[in-house]
């Protein structure tokens, strides 16, 4: 009886060794992912209370034609194109978050130039390959083929 009782004793205190200590290891442990792709600065944007908006003809977007930047209003949300790069922001406020164009809502990808401040691409518009049409294309949409 005493060899059975020391054989369980000596089976569990090496089962308990062999536990790692969770809150040794949980407190060590760091993981970090960086795939490299740079995240552009969100927009300086104030504005101090909501802008007036016009529904863009024919969608479900708005603008905001009294402030000078590009701003767009769908489905709750602000979306502005700024620097070659898109942001939202669920108030007029802030904060402003990138991004990436792909998940742009199409509705507001699609809105027609005449109703950008700064239509994308305009500083860029004297950096154009030869034979370039020189139009403006909604973000996204030159990718995909579509101007």
């Amino acid at each position: 009886m005493a060899k059975r009782s020391l054989l369980i004793t000596v089976f569990a205190v090496s089962a308990l060794a062999s536990v790692p200590n969770t809150e040794a290891v949980a407190g060590d442990v760091n993981v970090g992912v960086h795939i490299g792709i740079p995240v552009p600065p969100p927009p300086k944007i104030a504005l101090p209370a909501p802008p007036a908006v016009v529904a863009v003809p024919n969608t479900t977007v708005s603008y905001a034609p009294s402030v000078d930047f590009n701003l767009f209003v769908y489905g709750g949300r602000y979306y502005t194109f700024h620097d070659g790069s898109w942001f939202y922001a669920t108030r007029h406020s802030g904060p402003w978050v990138f991004i990436p164009t792909e998940r742009v809502p199409r509705p507001v990808v699609g809105v027609p130039m005449k109703y950008y401040k700064v239509p994308p691409g305009h500083a860029m518009k004297t950096a154009q390959p030869p034979g370039a049409s020189g139009g403006f294309c909604p973000p996204g949409q030159a990718k995909k083929g579509r101007c």
